[in-house]
């Protein structure tokens, strides 16, 4: 990735509290909860798994920019989502979260030097070394990949009501 591809994935991961904001003004509140499946996510569980991969997005982008070769969390989000009760979470604190997460990650990102972007850290879930270049490339469509999650529950919820 050169620096002009990475700086727009920098650009495309600082506005997607806002993308993300756009489209829920989409949903009505009765659709919130809505499983197009009982083992797929509501809308409401999307933007609580949403927090909390933002959440330990920020604290990855921290270690790779201060812990170059430290060893990053796992975690399973179908296990979160499930033990931790995403259904009963607080949407308004969640997206709260999600803001301030993107927000100062987002500055954070913006104000380190190039060579920062080629550090890398060890993955339990990666054999291969977590690269700088993957973070960037994972975060920056996150957001966008559950938009389109939630159009689709959106859509799903309209035709069956």
């Amino acid at each position: 990735m050169n620096i002009e591809e990475r700086n727009e994935k920098i650009e495309l991961y600082g506005s997607g509290y806002d993308l993300l904001n756009s489209v829920l003004a989409e949903v009505p509140q009765e659709a919130m909860k809505f499983k197009p499946a009982p083992t797929e996510w509501s809308v409401h569980e999307i933007i609580i798994h949403i927090a909390d991969s933002e959440s330990n997005a920020a604290l990855r982008a921290r270690k790779l920019i201060a812990e170059p070769g430290s060893t990053l969390m796992g975690y399973d989000q179908d296990v979160w989502a499930n033990v931790l009760k995403y259904d009963e979470h607080d949407l308004e604190d969640a997206l709260e979260i999600t803001r301030l997460a993107r927000k100062t990650t987002y500055k954070l990102l913006k104000s380190q030097p190039d060579e920062v972007f080629n550090h890398s850290v060890v993955h339990p879930e990666y054999e291969a070394p977590y690269t700088f270049e993957k973070w960037i490339d994972l975060y920056s469509g996150h957001i966008p990949g559950h938009i389109e999650q939630i159009k689709n529950n959106l859509k799903l919820w309209k035709e069956r009501k």
